[in-house]
């Protein structure tokens, strides 16, 4: 967490800022783990939202913690008592992140108790929005947990070029390059 928080940290913070504007009224928000979801809780501390989370660090809102086995790592909780909780649920929002995005395997992330939990963030928001710096872009992990089309935008930074945003909008998602 603590790279993470210092690599594309202005990119992240501008991905952060236009994630909150495509809320449109949610009232319940999925947070998935990791430092990006962290900077859009911080802009939605203020707002009238119940966020459910697998990860810790999502203060100042009503917060739903999902249960499970916390990884040291991004403290995150997994498993399946975060998938049994997280599919008794209808979320409006989902912001998630990936390790990697491609056109050949769609998203993907290394462990598959990770995986377990996105793809079950996936199946029960109603509405799914990727927030992945430019340089999770053409990259590809061990586990998939959801397909492009699953996804009605996907938030990035300008770096990503318009011809690489054009070949993943021709799977679904709009790209939004902020």
């Amino acid at each position: 967490m603590e790279y993470r928080s210092q690599v594309d940290l202005a990119e992240k913070h501008r991905m952060a800022a236009c994630a909150v504007q495509l809320l449109h009224g949610a009232e319940t928000v999925y947070l998935d783990e990791g430092f990006t979801p962290r900077l859009i809780a911080e802009r939605i501390a203020d707002r009238e939202l119940t966020v459910v989370t697998s990860s810790l660090p999502a203060d100042s809102v009503t917060v739903l913690l999902l249960g499970g086995r916390m990884r040291g790592r991004t403290l995150a909780t997994v498993d399946h008592w975060a998938t049994d909780m997280l599919r008794s649920l209808v979320i409006d929002v989902a912001f998630l992140g990936t390790n990697g995005i491609s056109l050949e395997h769609g998203l993907t992330t290394p462990d598959p108790a990770v995986a377990a939990v996105k793809h079950t963030a996936v199946k029960v928001a109603r509405r799914r929005i990727l927030v992945a710096a430019h340089s999770k872009f053409g990259a590809n992990s061990f586990c998939r947990f959801a397909e492009l089309s699953d996804f009605e935008a996907i938030v990035t930074g300008s770096e990503l070029g318009t011809a690489g945003a054009r070949s993943y909008e021709a799977l679904g998602p709009s790209v939004i390059r902020t």
